[in-house]
């Protein structure tokens, strides 16, 4: 028997109507092909299985070598890459889904076995993380950084741009840029991590300026009603901070909503953590943001039902229990037990505890 709420509603996203308000949250899955960063025949079947979702947002995908900071992650700067991802929207689009790529640069929180020629990774101040990534089958702290230069940071804005013609010609619906959970843009915004003078550094305009920019420039190529971001403004993930996260959230917010971007994906409180681990109007972000409002971090059915109800957003985005429901949206509907992740099979790996999680109509036919 269904149960009532919003969650199973339609939802009008731009030009593109959603099946219900699902969102399936982009999670590291580090299954590309080795060397190639391309998206694998498991990724197909992986993403297509959970294609009842009202809107798929993918794993974070590079938009350049030097973008990348964990083994065996996805690119989106290839020929071959996007070959590999068209494979994956086709199958998504033939099980009737919508799909997003998460457009992605790491900054600091990267290793030089990772990066050309053996680099340092790059970050607005040449400040190391404390932290790990995963790279030669093992996690390892986190190499150090160097500034970026002036003159570098237009590249930047040209890879996301690039990357969001290459995500439109692999068939995405949208992208979603990735500006949270401490990586480059993210470093940038927020002044623990950027200590630079320049026009990138200082006030909370400046050290917006880069994730604005970037906003704008895949604006211009995917179209702002194809468009979201992911924030996270109070976040500790990869040792990120910042003195006045009110302020400078308000203001980011203000500028994408300028924009025009179809959603705001906002991580309330710690990345897979505490909900509550500081004080944020969330509700005053809603406001301020003219677009859909997608809420994310520690959702259940009957928080996300509270939350709907109560107008606080529109879109609700479950990251681990898509991991082990494939079928996650009539596994809520119906009340049915959902099943147990596997921590272990997280990371790495093959079709285990990425593409045999069971639906409930394969459990029934047991």
């Amino acid at each position: 028997m269904s149960r009532p709420t919003k969650l199973f509603e339609t939802y009008k996203l731009g030009p593109i109507t959603l099946a219900n308000r699902f969102v399936m949250a982009p999670l590291t899955r580090n299954r590309a092909v080795p060397g190639t960063f391309v998206p694998g025949a498991l990724a197909a079947d992986y993403y297509a299985q959970r294609a009842s979702a009202g809107l798929l947002i993918t794993e974070a995908s590079q938009v350049s070598q030097q973008g990348q900071g964990y083994q065996d992650t996805p690119g989106i700067y290839s020929k071959d890459q996007v070959a590999g991802w068209r494979k994956v929207t086709d199958r998504v689009h033939e099980r009737g889904g919508k799909i997003f790529i998460q457009l992605w640069h790491v900054g600091r929180i990267s290793h030089v076995d990772l990066q050309a020629n053996g680099a340092a990774p790059v970050a607005p101040s040449a400040i190391r993380a404390k932290g790990k990534t995963f790279v030669n089958g093992g996690f390892a702290d986190v190499s150090e950084p160097r500034a970026l230069e002036l003159s570098e940071i237009p590249g930047i804005i040209d890879d996301f741009k690039r990357a969001t013609t290459n995500a439109i010609e692999a068939g995405f619906d949208g992208v979603e840029i990735h500006g949270a959970n401490g990586y480059l843009l993210e470093q940038f915004a927020k002044d623990g991590t950027n200590k630079r003078t320049d026009a990138y550094g200082g006030s909370i305009e400046n050290r917006a300026r880069l994730m604005l920019e970037v906003s704008k420039a895949v604006v211009a190529e995917a179209g702002a009603e194809r468009t979201g971001i992911r924030i996270s403004p109070v976040t500790p993930a990869n040792d990120i901070s910042d003195s006045n996260t009110q302020a400078l959230y308000d203001h980011i917010v203000d500028g994408l909503s300028a924009l025009k971007l179809a959603y705001l994906h906002v991580v309330e409180g710690a990345t897979g953590g505490p909900r509550d681990i500081a004080p944020f109007d969330y509700a005053g972000l809603r406001k301020r943001f003219a677009g859909a409002y997608v809420a994310n971090n520690g959702y259940d059915f009957e928080l996300a039902t509270k939350v709907l109800d109560a107008g606080a957003a529109d879109l609700i985005a479950f990251g681990k229990p898509f991991i082990s429901n494939p079928d996650l949206v009539e596994r809520l509907k119906t009340g049915a037990a959902l099943n147990d992740w596997d921590k272990n099979t997280f990371y790495g790996g093959g079709a285990k505890g990425y593409t045999d999680y069971p639906a409930l109509a394969a459990e029934a036919a047991e």
